[in-house]
């Protein structure tokens, strides 16, 4: 499966992303996107997935062609421990970076809460707890020669929060920040059917599971602006990095004229 379009919030143009797997269903390019400078974003040097132990082996053999040099898994260890993870190859690089330090069971959000609201709730104290984490993840990625993924279960909360955080310091703009999250819309239905056969005789009690609106993401850019200033204020104040420098290593590594 792969995401050809954006949703339609705020109209704006579809990012190819050029690349597709059956047994995934939100891998997708970061690359196409604009910059304030005037620069682009560049294909092919980093990805978003969901959990990559899930390619079956036709698309380990597409995923290898990719020549992906480092892959960061942002799940707990128990979930790679029950789940799976990427499978080893000569090259590759694995790191296991869990950003996220409070478990909570989407399937089991009671229906009455906002869950919009919740979910921005969710991603404000995974920024607050996995400062160390996260501030590696993107050290990680700033130092990387070769083509990197990152992941989490769905590719949507964790790995959305580390896409805004990246494309943030790239110079994207807010709204192509969100429209790049709210594309895991496309792959709701897919995360809603992957749950109902991996849990057979449990109840989907959340209505919202496997969905990312544009609202959620908004509601976190408005919430760091509130605590920081800005995205760059939260790497500068929250994760306590040098925003300049990691900026500019990040420009140098992704982005093209």
């Amino acid at each position: 499966m792969s995401f050809v379009g954006r949703t339609d919030d705020g109209g704006r143009e579809p990012v190819p992303t050029g690349v597709g797997f059956a047994s995934l269903r939100n891998f997708r390019d970061l690359g196409g996107h604009s910059t304030g400078d005037g620069r682009v974003v560049a294909s092919g040097r980093l990805y978003r997935s969901d959990s990559l132990g899930k390619l079956s082996d036709d698309d380990w053999v597409r995923f290898l062609d990719l020549r992906v040099g480092t892959v960061i898994d942002l799940r707990y260890p128990w979930e790679i421990a029950r789940n799976g993870r990427v499978r080893e190859a000569d090259g590759l690089r694995y790191v296991n970076l869990s950003i996220e330090h409070r478990p909570y069971d989407q399937a089991e959000i009671d229906p009455d809460v906002d869950p919009w609201r919740h979910l921005a709730d969710r991603y404000a104290e995974v920024a607050s707890d996995g400062v160390v984490e996260i501030r590696a993840v993107l050290e990680t990625i700033a130092d990387a020669d070769e083509p990197v993924v990152f992941h989490c279960a769905s590719g949507k909360d964790r790995t959305g929060l580390i896409a805004a955080l990246v494309l943030t310091l790239l110079g994207v703009s807010d709204e192509d920040i969100v429209a790049d999250y709210a594309l895991t819309e496309n792959a709701s239905a897919g995360l809603v059917a992957d749950w109902r056969a991996a849990n057979p005789g449990r109840v989907l009690r959340w209505p919202g599971y496997g969905r990312a609106p544009a609202d959620v993401m908004w509601h976190v850019l408005s919430d760091v602006a509130a605590g920081y200033g800005s995205m760059t204020g939260y790497v500068a104040d929250g994760l306590g990095m040098d925003t300049a420098d990691l900026a500019a290593r990040l420009r140098a590594r992704l982005l093209s004229d």
